[in-house]
């Protein structure tokens, strides 16, 4: 665009980054990103969470994970979906403990989780047969006001009726029926 006089803005930069990850041209996005960093465009939490996205199902967890301990130095706070992408990511990977430690540090810098939050850490710990702690924050997020989606919800089920269940996560299913 800048080839033909035109100056890029925030939103064209959103969509191009957009649309290359999510057709897998992850070199593309990472080249428009530089670009993005050297012409001092990329202070906008929004290019990240696109990004950390990005290299999160691309399963490239370490760019992932360098693109949000940079966000400090940039002067950008994460934000619930930053903190939401970098869980799943984790979980993706099976770095469910590592997942929970994130969740802990977003509550404590003043970042609520909200349902999809603490749904995707249940399903997260339920994939990798961790029951207790799918229970425990489970009963966290009922105790918030927040329910199980049809997905946790079908996780649960399922386990419900292969008998493989203690009776903490049976009580705790009656409440979302």
């Amino acid at each position: 665009m800048q080839a033909c006089g035109k100056h890029s803005n925030f939103q064209t930069y959103v969509v191009l980054l957009d649309g290359l990850c999510k057709n897998k041209q992850i070199a593309e996005a990472m080249e428009l990103f530089k670009e993005m960093e050297d012409n001092n465009l990329d202070h906008n939490i929004v290019f990240h969470n696109i990004l950390i996205d990005c290299m999160c199902n691309a399963r490239e967890l370490s760019i992932a994970r360098e693109l949000f301990d940079r966000l400090p130095a940039k002067g950008l706070q994460p934000n619930v979906s930053t903190y939401n992408v970098m869980i799943k990511g984790l979980c993706k990977e099976g770095l469910i403990d590592e997942a929970s430690e994130l969740l802990e540090k977003m509550d404590g810098n003043n970042c609520s989780p909200e349902d999809c939050t603490y749904n995707r850490i249940i399903q997260g710990f339920l994939k990798h047969n961790k029951t207790s702690k799918a229970v425990k924050y489970l009963q966290i997020m009922v105790d918030k006001g927040f329910s199980a989606n049809s997905t946790t919800a079908t996780m649960l089920v399922g386990l419900l009726s292969s008998n493989q269940v203690d009776k903490s996560i049976q009580e705790l299913f009656q409440k979302f029926v």
